[in-house]
């Protein structure tokens, strides 16, 4: 397939979703989200958070901050289980799933681990890198365990049954295969994907001139204290993008696979809005274009994974994107030189 026809196949799943949202449910999400954008920006609530304390007192608050979050916006789409037994997994999904996230945005001491030949710097370097490696650790053996006290997996197949909300409010039952279309089903063609990273790439260029953008990007400065003590930086600087890519794998799996993928089986196409209003509030650190933008890139990226049933596509675009953004940090910074 064309990457072209690709998009108008996006477009389509697009169109579907929206046709089927509630609209006043969409409002009040978005009003919900919308104001904790402005309280985070104007108070600092991310910021206020990690400078809580102790890591145990800013991993209660981020799992306090992120539960209400995306509680509030489940109550918003009005849809639980109604069985006991789905209730207690239902409800163990979203208890873990906060409780992960939290876990992600502290800061892991792994010293007690290395080698007592690990001197300065190096210490300080490996403390860096190795953090999201391990964070996409524990994604993967909760996943597991979640597969196997449950029977819950990022992998659904065709005749489970889902929930959708027509323009009505009536819910309505639909099949899986009702779903899916035959592109979504066969299909290996990345193009649309790589179509769709073109055409941010006049945002990100824009970002790039901004001093809030280069605050941030590119990422790699952080480890900038390690080249006086090598005589090959790029070596070190590529373990670290690497490390920073797989901090994208484990994001697409959690938020794509686990929040849309995972919960479909609960709530069927109702399990977007809550994710996309998740997906934002952990953009909180960044950026405010970045933010926002992340609320409706969120959206889009779960329509796609809840048709396709994959997070392919939006690894290709979350990688493709970190790395467009690094390069524009290089280039925005050395402009400025």
């Amino acid at each position: 397939m064309r990457p072209a026809a690709g998009l108008k196949v996006f477009y389509a799943y697009l169109k579907d979703y929206f046709r089927t949202l509630h609209r006043t449910t969409f409002l009040l999400t978005l009003l919900f989200v919308s104001l904790l954008i402005y309280l985070n920006y104007s108070i600092g609530i991310e910021g206020r958070i990690r400078n809580a304390g102790n890591w145990w007192q800013s991993l209660g608050l981020f799992f306090l901050f992120y539960s209400a979050v995306f509680l509030g916006t489940w109550t918003i789409r009005g849809i639980f289980p109604r069985g006991l037994r789905e209730k207690k997994r239902f409800f163990l999904l979203l208890f873990l799933s906060t409780f992960y996230f939290s876990c992600k945005m502290v800061h892991w001491d792994l010293s007690p681990f290395f080698p007592s030949s690990w001197q300065s710097p190096w210490d300080r370097y490996a403390l860096i890198v190795l953090q999201l490696p391990a964070k996409l650790l524990l994604l993967i053996v909760l996943l597991v365990a979640c597969r196997r006290w449950t029977g819950w997996g990022p992998r659904v197949v065709s005749g489970q049954w889902s929930v959708v909300r027509d323009v009505s409010g009536e819910l309505s039952v639909v099949s899986y295969e009702g779903e899916l279309d035959k592109w979504a089903m066969k299909s290996k063609s990345v193009g649309p994907y790589f179509l769709m990273l073109l055409f941010v790439l006049p945002l990100v260029a824009l970002a790039s001139t901004r001093p809030d953008f280069l605050q941030v990007y590119p990422k790699v400065k952080s480890i900038a204290f390690v080249y006086p003590y090598t005589q090959h930086p790029w070596l070190w600087r590529l373990l670290y993008e690497i490390s920073y890519g797989l901090d994208f794998v484990s994001i697409e799996f959690f938020f794509r696979g686990w929040l849309v993928i995972g919960l479909v089986r609960y709530a069927g196409a109702e399990a977007i809005l809550p994710m996309a209003a998740f997906y934002c509030t952990v953009h909180f650190g960044k950026p405010l274009g970045e933010c926002i933008s992340s609320f409706f890139g969120g959206l889009i990226l779960g329509v796609i994974a809840w048709r396709t049933r994959s997070v392919r596509g939006g690894l290709i675009i979350h990688l493709g994107l970190a790395a467009l953004m690094e390069l524009g940090g290089y280039l925005g910074a050395a402009m400025l030189l």
